[in-house]
């Protein structure tokens, strides 16, 4: 067996990943192709972006496994119909057609999805949680250590300890549906006003606005918090059982009114939810980190699985010192389970080949999309008649630098796309970390998002200790750590309100620290990423300042840009100053007059 593709898809995030030999080849969400953000259908364009790469056809597969086990997710979905109706009637007929016509039936909704498999080619599956463990653990730089996934849900599993150890992951404890940690975050995402699944960052990003004030309540009326991080939540607060809202009356007057609609303002109420829900996600992880240490004896812990993404939660644990290494997935979320998927098959094999672990992570940083050539770029640019300038590659630094200092905000394109949910340097916009106007100029002229949300900071890894209280490396965005009290500016008075917080200025490098004067901090190797490194350490060289802001080359509503075609269309669309792709700039305004209809399918916020 040498070549599997592993599949994530129907639920949320669709992704396909290849692997050689073992290998990571290859691996991309759908939404990256299909322009539809978090698009849960087939991953059609997905899996034929992977074969290319590989220069590979269907019919050079030698297995196709699944992230999950359908017939026990749909018997838990009717168990769950049955157990609330009559409540449930009005959607589960509207589920019942899809569970019948491709997600229970799934060896023949893959064999008329893929027609080139060979009959050789096996059709498998793994649980859910199996899927994630495994994308935890085996890429990771452990020989052995604690593994912790937590979710919404799997089939049943909602959270999951195990250990790994060479070729073998042992889950011993689980959670189960309803009692979800997951579920209860996205439960305050939607009362919030944010969208399940997508604006669960939001809520993160929010938190530090507010004050933890009904913490309390959260522990008293909606979970019961066990020592050992297990918990129950109490139901009568909750409508997701039934699928029609996350949150009921019940819940509403808890936290003293109804949810926030969408477009609305957000004001200190909202705030102070937001805080409260992190408050407690953070006791029930530390808890949980702390239970794993405990039941595995594991010195290191690999984290996975949709709440592994809450990098503030990650922070905490790692400053906690539970363990003596933390490492997470890059893709901890559902596209993940499509890489976890192929690599639990690949070390369920017969042999006893080593698993080949050096102490390097085996994610390739996590650059497993695809890359376009110089002429490929080039063609794209001419056939929108595009004005642009060639450069080499030292000069291209050289006026990368210029740019940024002028405080000008530069779309940046370079090499294979990331695989989940950050922008890591391939697929970024960049701009001065120290520019008091950059969150705001980012937020509201380039992103078209709320302007509460914070930037990341890229530093080179050598230097992430004179910024940051964060002594390891952060090369995912995935950790959440203080900037250095002698950077931080002293605090002004405000009415507490959130728009008015928004505008102060808390440190040297502004645009990167939040209001609580934390960062989700990138690292950056110079063997990771070699032009982007470059930058940096030129940027400092002209300016004193080692960091640089890095957001995801995207708009609301929008998946990270793909190919050029997606980046000079969406470059074009916003009030971006440069774009730098490949070895060539563009200035906005001197592009053709003309709009370029938008390459991405909106989805409500």
């Amino acid at each position: 067996m040498r070549h599997l593709l592993g599949i994530s898809a129907f639920y949320h995030d669709s992704a396909a990943a290849l692997l050689r030999d073992g290998e990571i080849v290859a691996a991309a969400q759908e939404e990256r192709f299909s322009r539809r953000k978090n698009d849960e259908r087939f991953p059609k364009h997905a899996v034929d972006f992977c074969l290319r790469f590989g220069k590979l056809k269907l019919s050079d597969l030698d297995a196709v496994v699944f992230y999950d086990k359908p017939i026990a997710k749909f018997a838990r979905t009717l168990e769950t119909y049955l157990a609330i109706a009559p409540r449930g009637l009005t959607t589960f007929p509207r589920l019942l057609p899809a569970w019948l016509s491709e997600k229970l039936n799934l060896r023949r909704t893959l064999h008329d999805e893929l027609p080139g498999l060979s009959e050789s080619c096996s059709i498998l599956f793994t649980e859910h949680h199996q899927a994630h463990a495994a994308s935890a653990f085996y890429p990771s730089p452990f020989e052995r250590a604690a593994i912790l996934s937590v979710d919404g849900v799997g089939e049943w599993a909602t959270t999951t300890i195990g250990r790994g150890q060479g070729h073998a992951i042992t889950m011993l404890q689980e959670m189960r549906f309803p009692h979800s940690l997951g579920l209860l975050y996205s439960a305050f995402t939607a009362y919030c006003g944010f969208r399940v699944n997508s604006g669960e960052y939001k809520l993160m990003g929010l938190a530090p606005y507010g004050q933890p004030k009904y913490a309390q309540a959260i522990r008293d009326c909606l979970i019961d918090l066990k020592p050992d991080g297990s918990f129950w939540l109490n139901l009568e607060y909750f409508d997701f059982l039934s699928g029609l809202t996350m949150t009921n009356e019940k819940f509403h007057r808890l936290f003293d009114g109804p949810p926030r609609s969408p477009e609305s303002p957000v004001d200190r109420r909202h705030a102070d939810v937001a805080r409260s829900i992190q408050t407690v996600t953070e006791e029930v992880m530390l808890r949980l980190a702390r239970q794993a240490r405990e039941v595995t004896g594991e010195a290191n812990l690999c984290l996975a699985g949709g709440v592994a993404l809450n990098c503030v939660a990650n922070g905490l644990i790692l400053r906690e010192k539970i363990f003596d290494h933390i490492w997470i997935q890059p893709a901890a979320g559902d596209a993940g389970g499509a890489l976890g998927a192929a690599l639990a098959v690949w070390h369920a094999r017969p042999g006893d080949q080593p698993r080949g672990c050096d102490g390097q992570d085996r994610m390739q940083h996590a650059l497993l999309g695809p890359e376009y050539s110089e002429a490929e770029v080039e063609t794209v640019l001419r056939s929108h008649h595009a004005v642009y300038e060639r450069f080499d590659d030292e000069a291209l630094l050289n006026r990368t630098v210029e740019l940024l200092q002028a405080e000008q905000v530069v779309g940046w394109v370079q090499g294979r796309m990331e695989f989940g949910p950050r922008a890591l340097g391939s697929r970024s916009i960049l701009g001065d970390a120290r520019s008091p106007k950059m969150q705001s100029v980012m937020n509201l002229k380039v992103k078209f998002r709320e302007s509460f949300r914070p930037f990341a900071p890229i530093v080179r890894r050598e230097r992430v200790a004179d910024y940051f209280d964060l002594a390891v490396d952060s090369p995912y965005m995935l950790l959440v750590a203080p900037v250095k009290e002698s950077l931080r500016l002293p605090p002004v008075a405000t009415t507490g309100e959130v728009m008015d917080r928004v505008k102060q200025l808390r440190s040297t490098i502004p645009a990167v620290t939040h209001v609580d004067y934390s960062a989700r901090i990138q690292t950056v190797a110079k063997e990771q990423n070699p032009r982007l490194y470059a930058v940096l350490e030129r940027f400092e060289k002209a300016t004193g300042c080692a960091v640089l802001v890095n957001t995801s080359f995207n708009v609301r509503g929008e998946p990270i840009v793909c190919t050029p075609d997606d980046a000079y269309r969406c470059f074009v669309n916003t009030e971006m100053d440069y774009l730098v792709m490949g070895n060539f700039v563009l200035e906005r305004t001197a592009q053709p007059h003309r709009k370029l209809a938008r390459t991405f399918e909106a989805v409500p916020d």
